[in-house]
């Protein structure tokens, strides 16, 4: 009897836990999205969209940065957590590990459009055609030098190439927890270390090479202004000898004070970009937790109305603030994904 006793005693406590669980779940009545400063103007224009229902408050949106806004939303399950994470790059195999250990079992993932990195300067300077090659001269922390790396020696682009101005490299950058600063390493950095056979040549050790691709000089000629790329905006139309890098949304929302550099003799437009044509473009994305999903009101709801055709189309809403659209087939299949919250499967 006393252990019978027991075990109904321990059953109410977990009943009321379940109980206590709901209630303090419920206490949020507003989606919380964290994340990417690339898409962070799109998820807040479709934010102010969905609020203007009038059915469900508008949902609260911060730009973290990718690395620190997937932190945040793998650290668990309830009100204190995020619901929807923006990511200017896919999420990596080690975060959907960490969520799983935070009991963020199934995620949804919805690719959302392209975005190009642009590495644009103030429209007063002199326009600027470069190569991933030479970007990677101008950035990397350790170039080859007479079969051996060195610390970078070049001060100038021309010191880079001849053909190139002859200005002090200073280029204003998002730092390493930005999702942007991932695809800027991959389609930019490594693609262009790749192309210095004096690499393969000075580090015959695959990963010594890779780990040196991607590492970026810290001597002052690569600024990392944080994930704020209007203030990039701001430092570059300051500064003219200066370059940023950032998502192609923010030059197109800027065209009247920058320019963007030409990158392996293509100009980073619309077109470029959603062809592939343009080499430093990527897929953006937003994650969406499927616990909360009818705890937290109004998530369904609010991906329906990010992934519906008058927000993502050709001549959706996003594509006035710079996103540039998936083909028709892709846009389908996020918009099958958001109604069926399909779990992610790397």
């Amino acid at each position: 009897m006393t252990r019978k006793l027991a075990l109904t005693a321990v059953a109410v406590v977990a009943v009321s836990a379940a109980f206590a669980g709901a209630a303090n779940a419920q206490s949020r009545d507003q989606i919380r999205a964290v994340g990417s400063s690339t898409v962070f103007p799109f998820t807040t224009a479709a934010a102010e969209a969905f609020g203007k229902g009038g059915k469900f408050k508008t949902p609260v949106v911060e730009s973290t940065g990718t690395g620190g806004g997937l932190k945040l939303f793998c650290a668990g399950v309830g009100p204190g957590h995020p619901d929807v994470a923006n990511a200017s790059r896919r999420i990596k195999k080690s975060e959907v590990e960490q969520c799983a250990a935070n009991g963020v079992q199934q995620i949804t993932e919805l690719r959302i459009g392209f975005d190009g990195i642009v590495v644009a300067s103030a429209k007063s300077a002199k326009p600027v055609a470069l190569t991933t090659e030479q970007i990677w001269k101008a950035l990397a922390k350790e170039v080859p030098v007479d079969g051996k790396m060195v610390a970078n020696p070049y001060k100038k682009w021309s010191d880079v190439d001849p053909s190139l101005p002859n200005k002090e490299i200073e280029v204003l950058g998002p730092p390493p927890t930005s999702g942007t600063r991932d695809a800027f390493n991959e389609l930019a950095m490594e693609a262009g270390c790749h192309k210095v056979e004096a690499v393969k040549a000075a580090i015959p050790d695959e990963k010594a090479r890779q780990k040196a691709c991607l590492s970026i000089r810290e001597d002052g000629a690569y600024v990392e202004a944080g994930e704020n790329d209007n203030l990039i905006v701001q430092k570059l139309t300051a500064n003219p000898e200066a370059f940023g890098v950032f998502g192609y949304s923010f030059l197109d929302q800027n065209k009247d004070k920058l320019q963007a550099a030409t990158v392996n003799g293509v100009v980073p437009t619309y077109e470029n970009i959603s062809s592939g044509k343009y080499p430093v473009s990527r897929s953006l994305y937003v994650y969406v937790k499927n616990a909360h999903v009818g705890t937290i009101p109004g998530i369904r709801e609010f991906i329906a109305e990010y992934t519906s055709e008058r927000a993502m189309g050709e001549d959706g809403y996003l594509s006035d603030k710079g996103l540039i659209a998936l083909p028709k087939a892709d846009r389908d299949a996020a918009r099958q994904s958001a109604t069926n919250l399909t779990p992610l499967s790397l």
